[in-house]
């Protein structure tokens, strides 16, 4: 029984999750499972951020850890969102498709943040990212207007 629930979730948030610009999980609203956009840039590694530092952008929460990090992103929040709204990029360059980026597994490549399913995902990536690139900014506005 317990698997046919879980199954059933899983069909349901994959469907759910199909038309939103921006990933989340299926229990959340917030992008990057709650990771700073900013501090991809401007720290070490992404840190998670704090309900007491937060914004709305695109109908999704944004979660920060400073209000000096909240600011710089309220300015110019295409700086410091990910590509292809947190989906990650190799299946939007490979399968056409969206797929859950982890917020925990990223890149940044010419000042811009790309997510990845996963590690082995990410060495697949790793392999030809400026081609993949190129084809998934070609291929996501097909996606993401579906």
């Amino acid at each position: 029984m317990y698997k046919i629930i879980a199954i059933a979730l899983f069909i349901f948030s994959s469907m759910t999750q199909a038309n939103d610009e921006i990933y989340t999980s299926f229990f959340s609203n917030k992008a990057l499972d709650g990771y700073d956009a900013v501090s991809y840039f401007n720290a070490d590694k992404p840190q998670l951020g704090n309900k007491k530092y937060k914004t709305v952008y695109k109908d999704t929460e944004w979660y920060f850890i400073s209000k000096a990090n909240l600011e710089l992103f309220k300015t110019a929040p295409e700086n410091y969102e990910p590509q292809y709204g947190g989906h990650c990029a190799w299946a939007v360059a490979e399968k056409s498709d969206k797929a859950p980026g982890d917020p925990t597994v990223w890149t940044i490549v010419n000042n811009k943040l790309y997510l990845n399913y996963n590690r082995d995902i990410q060495k697949k990536w790793e392999q030809s990212i400026p081609i993949f690139i190129a084809s998934a900014d070609k291929i996501w506005p097909t996606i993401v207007s579906k």
